[in-house]
């Protein structure tokens, strides 16, 4: 039941921000609504498939495809209100990040898979769905751009692991790694942290006005 309730908030929240990023793009109907479920269920199934789960749950439960389109079809309807806020998607993307990373972690810990694996899957079902609305929306994956997007699931299934191996229990693992993804992830959105690129190397960076990093160079923070 927790797993399932967890699921189903992390599908909601990435289902919104695949969503906003089709809304965004200026896609019809049902290109907002495929790339919000497909931001929603595919990390998901994507885990379950390398879990042996076949067939993958998102195709078998009715409620987790409802509460993608569900979201979509919010998004689209209500768009012209929350779409002007760049930082929504990012929120809700933060949100989905964070549940999946985290439930996915513990679900493949609990199946019996080493620590190790368990942590990449939880990370891969984190991470999946964004990559897939990328794909589709013509975009570089966030995972391989952004900031710490890879570094926040991580951190979030390794924390969840490490205490579910303790003996802490599904939902404290859960919900103390999902918290520690969202932060990270938040954090360095906000504060432009990311991890060294050919042009920039380790350069502070700030949010500018528009929503996006400012870059402060090395000397110009001192």
């Amino acid at each position: 039941m927790i797993h399932e309730a967890l699921s189903l908030a992390g599908i909601l929240a990435f289902a919104i921000s695949g969503a906003l990023v089709g809304v965004r793009r200026d896609l019809d109907l049902l290109g907002v609504v495929v790339v919000g479920a497909a931001t929603g269920l595919g990390g998901g199934i994507l885990r379950d498939l390398l879990l042996g789960v076949h067939p993958p749950i998102a195709f078998v439960s009715w409620p987790n495809l409802a509460v993608a389109v569900a979201g979509s079809l919010a998004v689209f309807v209500f768009h012209p209100s929350i779409s002007r806020i760049r930082s929504f998607e990012v929120i809700f993307d933060a949100f989905g990040l964070g549940l999946f990373s985290a439930n996915g972690a513990v679900i493949a810990a609990a199946l019996g898979q080493p620590p190790l694996t368990a942590i990449l899957l939880g990370a891969l079902t984190a991470i999946g769905g964004g990559v897939i609305r990328d794909v589709l929306v013509n975009d570089v994956p966030a995972v391989l751009t952004r900031e710490l997007y890879a570094v926040s699931a991580l951190a979030g299934s390794g924390v969840a692991v490490l205490i579910f191996a303790a003996g802490g229990g599904a939902l404290v693992a859960s919900l103390v790694g999902g918290a520690l993804a969202v932060a990270l992830r938040l954090a360095s959105y906000w504060f432009g942290w990311h991890l060294p690129r050919p042009s920039a190397g380790f350069a502070v960076h700030r949010r500018g006005t528009d929503g996006e990093p400012g870059r402060i160079s090395p000397t110009a923070a001192e």
